[in-house]
């Protein structure tokens, strides 16, 4: 009995661990999406020059994609914070409308 229960905790332990794991992946590529650095913080300005009506923005968070793997394949993505040089790469989905 005590080995049953062991188990099912164990078991418990491991399935939450590994929601909370994509969780945090999730919010980090979000972050990322958004123009933030997870990791320094930084943040993109944005800059409007009222001479010109123009809007300025200055980017912290560079994306390149890697690897484009089709119509219904996974895009590789490599963000990059140019003030702290974090480099990450995560697979997304492409969204791309590919007809014949």
């Amino acid at each position: 009995m005590q080995t049953i229960l062991f188990l099912l905790l164990l078991f418990l332990i491991v399935i939450f661990s590994v929601l909370l794991f994509y969780k945090n992946k999730h919010s980090r590529v979000d972050k990322l999406n958004q123009g933030e650095c997870p990791t320094c913080k930084a943040k993109r300005r944005v800059f409007f020059d009222e001479n010109t009506r123009t809007t300025f923005k200055d980017e912290v968070i560079s994306a390149k994609v890697l690897k484009n793997h089709g119509c219904s394949g996974v895009n590789e993505i490599e963000y990059t914070c140019k003030i702290c040089g974090l480099k990450e790469v995560y697979p997304q989905s492409s969204n791309s409308n590919c007809s014949m």
